[in-house]
């Protein structure tokens, strides 16, 4: 039970780290019609079909729990969506590799912190072995962020432009680092509204859905409303670039950037599918599930980031330096994961 559950985070991480491979290969479109085609496949089709095959008439449950849970709850995944297209925008300006280690180190700091603070709980962590545990954790953490924003200052001083487009073609580390950590501090939202949807959850069981799938109507509303800050931000671009036909541009391989798309947005939205069940099967460890999910995410990112020659044309020691700010960001995970054993037992 308990191997089978790291087994399906892993394999969640692993998704969740190789998803933005397919939309580097996408030609001929502009990088918002890209996006919001990924966009349409993981946080509406993906969330629809899955909660269609789990939680059968979910549009019920979700009517049940009230109109004020279904609106907090989509305006929550409303102002994660800000977290989503800037994640996004990460990828864009920084590469996997320096990209993913900034934005999942600071949502990490950013998520563990704001639960606390907006429930009025962040002074008693101070007086607690798992509260000190997790603030470790988050310094941490921020000192990695630190440290992996030091390597990308470096490989802006170090590589010549050329070698930067090469393996990221609009590589801009001012942009990218504040895009980043906006990224971070937004996607905390998503764990607002599960608070806010638990409600939708309730409804789900009492209806007969199995435990492990209640959590599939509430990523309905919302993904959704992720959906809509990126739909309204990429229509935007759309109209401001004149890219509003790449959709139909012949000129484009409309049906293959459809296809890498569809592959994009699966395999993002499995990490999450995999992670809910991950979850319920490491019983009284569930507590790590995250931390795993996140370690692994940042580890094949990275993995990704080298694959794809992001710091071909770097000195050893600004290696050296993004080596060690990722382990600082995997320690951190860690760390987090220890505080919550320590507040479980």
């Amino acid at each position: 039970m308990l191997f089978s559950g790291v087994v399906m985070l892993v394999l969640g991480g692993i998704s969740a780290g190789s998803f933005y491979i397919p939309l580097k290969k996408v030609n001929g479109w502009s990088w918002e019609s890209g996006w919001i085609s990924f966009g349409l496949f993981a946080w509406i089709i993906g969330p629809l079909a899955v909660a269609a095959l789990t939680a059968p008439e979910f549009g019920g449950m979700i009517a049940a729990s009230g109109s004020r849970t279904v609106f907090m709850t989509w305006f929550m995944g409303f102002l994660w969506g800000i977290g989503a297209v800037t994640f996004g925008l990460s990828m864009r300006y920084l590469g996997m590799s320096l990209g993913y280690a900034l934005a999942l180190g600071s949502c990490a700091a950013f998520g563990t912190l704001i639960p606390p603070i907006v429930k009025g709980q962040f002074m008693g962590l101070l007086s607690t072995t798992s509260g000190q545990l997790t603030l470790s954790g988050v310094l941490v953490c921020l000192v990695g962020v630190a440290v992996c924003g030091y390597a990308g200052v470096r490989k802006e001083r170090e590589v010549s432009t050329d070698l930067k487009q090469a393996s990221t073609a609009e590589f801009n580390f001012p942009k990218g680092i504040v895009v980043a950590l906006v990224s971070g501090l937004m996607n905390a939202c998503l764990a607002f509204s599960f608070e806010f949807g638990r409600p939708i959850a309730e409804e789900a069981l009492s209806a007969g859905v199995a435990p492990l799938w209640q959590n599939n109507p509430v990523l309905v509303v919302a993904l959704m409303g992720g959906f809509t800050t990126n739909v309204i931000y990429c229509l935007f671009l759309n109209v401001k670039n004149r890219t509003g036909g790449d959709y139909f541009r012949a000129r484009a391989p409309l049906l293959k950037n459809y296809a890498l798309a569809a592959v994009a947005g699966w395999l993002w939205y499995v990490q999450f599918m995999l992670y809910g069940m991950g979850s319920t099967r490491l019983g009284e460890y569930a507590f790590a599930s995250w931390s795993v999910l996140m370690a692994v995410v940042v580890a094949v990112s990275n993995i990704w980031g080298l694959w794809f020659k992001e710091w071909q044309g770097v000195s050893r020691r600004t290696i050296g330096v993004i080596v060690t700010g990722i382990l600082l960001v995997l320690l951190s995970i860690v760390l987090i994961g220890a505080g919550g054993y320590a507040a479980q037992t």
